[in-house]
């Protein structure tokens, strides 16, 4: 795929977003003219300045730069074949502004401006938004927003079990694990320790079967525990404000829990339904859970990345290597889509059981004196070297094939065998 040029456009627009209106800056191609417009942020104006833009330029597409990646303003403009659209980096826009400004003040019409400018001067620095599929756009923001989910459960699951220990924490004993219906449902049929103690066995241990936790003996022991437990207090100042919070969040927590495996199912049936998904099934450790997150990474467009070190650095997993005069030293990459980076990181780390080369590689770093840390990173990015190559040839992963590859360069990683 040819990289666009900025010949290929009839003009080159920075827009500042916000959220009642947007302030445009319009620079036709080969004119130093600067038109200045405010669009209001309703459908209407977009698609109305939108199609404004093709009578004006019938035969060329415009360029336009924003700050942003994803947003209303970003789906509004996306429909549009003839607008290529470029995301400003925030604080690159930031820098720019002090560089050029005494005060460094933020003003929108000026910033429009400066997007528009160091689009025009720096062109080769910046790549345009390729839309990927929509099945692969909806997978993405679903496993974004899961993720949201699934910290607001963590969020909520610490603030109950906080309530819980200010009057109940026996509770917090009998269940190991808290983000379960099993659990909403029982502190919310007992949320007291005054009302536990007056349940039969015989009603405890339908409820439990009713929740398919038929352990005889796990049951036996929470009903055990459950009549031996001694009240933390009896003093209602306690207990009542604390057992009315728990109940309230209870019902939150039960509902989010919920919601967290309706979007697991959801992801579950679109993952299935995308044709890469046998590249990324066959990756050791990667399962059903990081599989979907590692096909969006790479996405479906294969002109994406041009090769893996693209990939690399712009998951933040290739490191910065800075020098300054006889100095030279190597830190972690600041700016990345952390998530994007979590994942690698998390799927390299479950390498190790699942994989021999990884395992050994592991070993061989370890006795170097390397923290985990580190070596969990070099290993990702191996990874996504080996895993860029699947994608690029549409060839799923083999253990065996890459293990001979090792064996013919004579790699000391197989002399390492797996503890």
């Amino acid at each position: 795929m040819k990289a666009p040029v900025i010949e290929d456009f009839a003009a080159v627009i920075g827009i500042d977003w916000a959220d009642k209106k947007h302030d445009v800056c319009e620079i036709p191609n080969g004119s130093s003219e600067q038109i200045f417009s405010v669009i209001l942020n309703k459908p209407q104006a977009l698609n109305t300045w939108a199609m404004s833009l093709k009578k004006r330029y019938p035969h060329q597409a415009v360029a336009v730069a924003c700050e942003l990646k994803k947003g209303p303003l970003i789906y509004a403009l996306s429909k549009f074949d003839h607008i290529t659209l470029f995301p400003v980096n925030p604080s690159t826009l930031a820098k720019y502004r002090q560089a050029f400004t005494t005060s460094g003040a933020k003003n929108d019409p000026t910033d429009s401006y400066l997007q528009a400018d160091i689009l025009i001067r720096h062109w080769d620095k910046f790549t345009p938004i390729l839309p990927e599929s929509a099945e692969v756009r909806i997978l993405s923001q679903l496993l974004e927003y899961s993720r949201k989910l699934v910290q607001d459960r963590v969020d909520l699951s610490n603030s109950i079990t906080a309530y819980l220990k200010n009057y109940y924490p026996q509770v917090l004993d009998w269940f190991k694990e808290k983000d379960t219906i099993l659990f909403c449902h029982f502190v919310a049929k007992w949320p007291t320790l005054e009302a536990i103690k007056k349940a039969r066995k015989q009603t405890l241990f339908h409820f439990f079967n009713q929740h398919n936790s038929r352990y005889p003996a796990v049951n036996e022991k929470r009903y055990a525990d459950i009549k031996a437990a001694q009240a933390l207090t009896h003093d209602p100042g306690v207990i009542e404000p604390n057992r009315i919070m728990v109940e309230v969040q209870i019902e939150q927590f039960t509902l989010l829990i919920e919601s967290i495996n309706r979007m697991d199912s959801e992801i579950k049936q679109i993952y299935k339904k995308l044709k890469d998904r046998n590249i990324f099934d066959s990756f050791p450790g990667a399962g059903p859970q990081l599989a979907p997150r590692l096909l969006v990474a790479f996405g479906s467009n294969r002109e994406r990345y041009h090769c893996a070190s693209a990939l690399q650095k712009y998951a933040g997993i290739a490191p910065v290597i800075e020098q300054s005069g006889q100095q030279k030293w190597t830190h972690w990459r600041y700016s990345c889509p952390t998530f994007l980076r979590q994942t690698f990181v998390e799927w390299a780390g479950l390498t190790i059981r699942y994989s021999f080369w990884a395992n050994a590689y592991y070993q061989q770093q370890m006795s170097k004196g390397k923290s985990h840390n580190t070596v969990i990173r070099a290993l990702a990015f191996k990874w996504i070297r080996i895993a860029y190559r699947c994608w690029k040839n549409n060839t799923p992963y083999d253990e065996s094939t890459y293990l001979n590859a090792l064996k013919k360069r004579g790699s000391p990683l197989l002399n390492y065998a797996v503890k």
